[in-house]
């Protein structure tokens, strides 16, 4: 089951592109926080998302609010992935599947590939307080991007 509004973001040890451990629980702490899991980079839907993120990040930032996406991508990877499509908000690997296991993310199988993120998108008070959820039923759907931005505008 997945991370409930009104639950603490689990601790889960992930990677940025320079294989620095970053704790999820205490990562972005003291402002809000849009954490977006999505099955894997150069995927078409993936990028579609990840790109719309990049290209409404003025709505986060006017209000003071960080976005990371995570998958269980390599770092390395994530890195390539974010400097092809010029997304400048942090990707981190969650290659060991910790994140994806303690927020109840996990896509068991798709394609014949086991244990992937599933799709989904949590917005994160200050205190680290998940204050809205969207965890998608397949892993084509996109999240509903307005949703996204009036949740983290209503912290």
């Amino acid at each position: 089951m997945a991370i409930q509004v009104g639950d603490r973001v689990p601790s889960a040890t992930l990677f940025d592109k320079d294989l620095n451990p970053v704790d999820l629980a205490t990562y972005g702490r003291g402002r809000p926080l849009v954490i977006l899991f999505f099955p894997g980079s150069f995927t078409s839907v993936c990028e579609k998302e990840l790109c719309t993120f990049r290209d409404q990040m003025r709505l986060y930032n006017e209000v003071g609010a960080e976005v990371v996406g995570i998958s269980v991508d390599t770092p390395f990877c994530q890195a390539a992935f974010a400097e092809k499509n010029g997304i400048t908000y942090p990707l981190l690997s969650d290659f060991n599947k910790e994140a994806i296991r303690a927020f109840g993310v996990v896509l068991p199988e798709l394609k014949g590939l086991k244990e992937l993120a599933q799709r989904a998108a949590f917005v994160v008070d200050a205190e680290g307080v998940v204050r809205w959820a969207w965890v998608a039923e397949n892993p084509g759907l996109e999240p509903p991007y307005d949703e996204v931005a009036a949740a983290v505008r209503a912290l």
